[in-house]
């Protein structure tokens, strides 16, 4: 579908704000003749006579009657997004205007871009690496503050380059291994065995920190999944409407009221917590409610974290334990956070007294939002979200997960063969076979195909 040509040979153009009425709407072209394309129907100065970085008011004219009065943007390569001529036109947001300027564009010889082209270009030309370009539609997804920051860190390059640093020291290594095998006969050694050892540990580490990451910036991108679970008519319901600030579920004295999940998205502290109420977890003869609590159970699988409600006059310390081992069956243990609710009813110090032994447990009442406050702060801190307050680089692509787990284990690989009697042949192919993968993470090893899966993805005009 792409060209891997560095330097396209046609202009392009689209619209780069949503579609649909509003007051402005931005329409861009890239390519060696996007100015010239934008000056042939456009009046006011000379685009083509004007520096990089430059606003220019004039209108848009076909066979002299006046489209639109806008304002054209003028980048002259490379200094542009694309390091390609470009040229941003702001006009007034009617579809009619939008569709009648880009028809008027591709007459005097754009054409209108395919999906991600843009940034395609700028991988292409040398601007952003793969990781940062698909960085940029992270950002452009990022819903708050945590998934805004951590794509913005990847668009900088900082992660892009700590792996090109490791990229290249082990390059360097692979040269001496290649040389060796060149004097094979000579039975020479340039590449320093324990230097090598030392690298590789050195790159593994960095790599196996960036793996464990995954989990928390996956699910800063995506939102943390949070079941609500616990008995019938302990209040699940309530909980969720009070952290909702609304009726969104049914709060009913009968129990069992709840058959089906019901989700929704709250942004606590810069994070999107996805929280999914379910059915009451109970033996029950009723064959609606018992799949109701079989679904329960599979979004506790699948959860991240599980909020484990109860009502304190109906559940001792020894059936607690109970049910966190029964939990434990489906999720991990440390996921679990288990929460007294219907504080209103008896006081704190009571409860603590009830439950010793039992640590890290929350009392609440969902009705009166009594200690709601500590229960978002615990939520924080079992989704470890502390992690969030330093500079450290997280991924949370689950392509980019994928090529560092088969970089590490060519490296695993790499240092077996160096304590065996073999020849530098196996070595230098295993030492190639993580350089590939790291290449594939920022894109210095890439084909057509896998920049169609990731560019396609982009909408049109990005």
């Amino acid at each position: 579908m792409f060209s891997n040509s560095p330097f396209a040979e046609d202009t392009i153009v689209a619209l780069a704000t949503p579609s649909g009425t509003g007051a402005i709407a931005v329409i861009r072209l890239s390519g060696p003749e996007a100015i010239s394309i934008c000056n042939k129907v456009f009046h006011g100065k000379d685009l083509e006579k004007q520096p990089s970085h430059t606003v220019h008011f004039g209108t848009i004219r076909e066979d002299g009657i006046i489209i639109d009065e806008v304002l054209a943007t003028v980048f002259v390569a490379p200094s542009s997004y694309t390091r390609e001529n470009s040229v941003e036109v702001s006009c007034h947001a009617s579809p009619y205007i939008i569709q009648k300027l880009i028809n008027l564009f591709i007459k005097n010889g754009a054409r209108i871009a395919k999906p991600g082209e843009f940034t395609l270009r700028a991988f292409l030309n040398g601007q952003l690496d793969l990781s940062q370009a698909e960085a940029v539609a992270d950002l452009i997804a990022s819903r708050t503050e945590a998934s805004h920051n951590m794509a913005l860190r990847q668009l900088r390059g900082g992660f892009s380059n700590e792996l090109k640093a490791l990229r290249q020291q082990l390059i360097d290594f692979a040269a001496l291994i290649e040389l060796e095998l060149d004097f094979a006969e000579e039975d020479v050694e340039f590449a320093n065995r324990p230097q090598l050892k030392a690298l590789i540990s050195s790159i593994q580490s960095v790599i196996r920190k960036l793996i464990k990451s995954f989990d928390l910036g996956n699910a800063i991108k995506n939102g943390i999944p949070v079941v609500i679970s616990g008995k019938p008519n302990v209040g699940k319901s309530t909980l969720l409407n009070a952290l909702l600030n609304e009726e969104r579920a049914i709060v009913s004295e009968i129990a069992g009221t709840t058959r089906d999940t019901i989700e929704d998205e709250i942004n606590i502290g810069g994070i999107n917590f996805r929280f999914i109420d379910t059915a009451g977890i109970r033996e029950t003869s009723d064959k609606i409610e018992s799949i109701g609590v079989e679904k329960a159970y599979e979004k506790i699988r699948q959860s991240a974290l599980v909020i484990y409600l109860f009502d304190p006059e109906e559940t001792s310390a020894d059936e607690l334990r109970a049910i966190v081992e029964e939990l434990g069956q489906h999720t991990s243990i440390d996921s679990i956070l288990l929460v007294a609710n219907k504080l209103d009813r008896t006081s704190e110090t009571e409860l603590q007294k009830q439950y010793a032994g039992l640590n890290g447990m929350l009392f609440i009442s969902a009705k009166d939002r009594i200690n709601l406050d500590k229960f978002t702060e615990a939520l924080l801190h079992k989704a470890h979200v502390d992690q969030l307050n330093n500079d450290e680089t997280m991924i949370s692509n689950v392509r980019h997960l994928e090529a560092l787990q088969k970089t590490n284990e060519a490296l695993d690989d790499t240092l077996r063969l160096m304590d065996q009697p073999f020849g530098g042949e196996l070595l230098a192919f295993e030492i190639k076979r993580a350089l590939h993968h790291l290449g594939e993470i920022t894109g210095d090893i890439s084909n057509e195909d896998l920049l169609d899966s990731i560019f396609t993805r982009f909408c049109i005009g990005k």
